[in-house]
């Protein structure tokens, strides 16, 4: 006896997509994106229709990201240049790099100035 459960939501709709028939993957493919299939690859269909699912509901829960990104690709857009944030590579204090070299083990301590410590 098959019982099929009712989830709701997003991940709901999701996880049902492999036992979803053909027919209403199309249907659905024709609801979300307003054109016809690309082509007739079942898991490729059910990945395109997961991942924009996913990304009509990420755009109504974090509207300040989404605002935050129209400004960033304008600016792009604009100035033909993407503005990198400057970042520090260095590694967290404390952290130890080991390598082995010709048998010999070395260790190095990141200390909490900056420096690092060999022993």
């Amino acid at each position: 006896m098959s019982k099929k459960t009712v989830v709701s939501g997003v991940i709901g709709r999701i996880a049902h997509l492999p036992d979803t028939p053909f027919e209403e993957i199309k249907s659905l493919w024709q609801q979300i994106f307003a054109t016809p299939m690309p082509t007739h690859n079942r898991q490729f269909l059910e990945r395109r229709i997961a991942y924009r699912l996913q990304e009509i509901e990420f755009r109504k829960i974090d509207r300040n990201l989404m605002d935050r990104n129209d400004r960033r690709i304008k600016t792009i857009i604009e100035t033909g240049q993407n503005k990198k944030r400057d970042r520090d590579h260095r590694p967290v204090a404390g952290t130890v790099l080991t390598r082995e070299y010709k048998g010999v083990s070395h260790r190095v301590v990141v200390t909490p100035d900056g420096q690092y410590n060999f022993q």
